[in-house]
């Protein structure tokens, strides 16, 4: 009866820390996602921006900031996939299902983030479950900022012509 007791114990215990590091885990992931929706958020509205274009085609500050939102956008999708990788695979490389090591979870998380955001999309890793929305939403992504550093660089021209 006492060894029944103690291993209901040690399994109670055993939960307990496992909820406690999902919980941790959902936390770091919430906080992944609040600094990426916010930093697009604040490069669409223009904050933060102290873009002086010069006389040239070609602009240093503006080609700084793309690769600074492109790479904050790779690091933080890459650390959401390895992340989430804790919860289950997410990722499956060529067809297989099976655990990998922490060290090629992360290289993984990293060049699919990468693949996806530059959207290349190479088909050797594909994303499974939830995997797929975060994906779907990186690629939009992808897309959508050089767009909006084109306008970006429009708009202040223009206001730069008009004064």
């Amino acid at each position: 009866m006492i060894f029944l007791i103690g291993q209901a114990y040690i399994k109670y215990n055993i939960y307990k820390k496992v909820i406690n590091v999902s919980l941790f885990i959902w936390a770091i992931f919430c906080l992944i996602c609040f600094i990426l929706v916010k930093s697009i958020y604040e490069f669409v509205l223009g904050k933060k921006s102290n873009i002086n274009l010069k006389e040239s085609r070609f602009s240093s500050e503006i080609f700084y900031t793309l690769l600074v939102v492109y790479l904050t956008a790779l690091i933080g999708f890459g650390l959401i996939y390895f992340i989430l990788s804790f919860e289950g695979i997410i990722l499956v490389e060529h067809a297989e299902l099976k655990g990998r090591t922490i060290w090629d979870s992360l290289t993984r998380a990293f060049y699919f983030s990468g693949v996806t955001l530059l959207t290349i999309g190479y088909g050797d890793i594909v994303p499974i479950g939830i995997g797929r929305l975060l994906a779907v939403i990186q690629a939009l992504i992808g897309y959508v900022l050089p767009a909006a550093f084109v306008l970006r660089i429009v708009i202040l021209s223009n206001e730069r012509a008009r004064s």
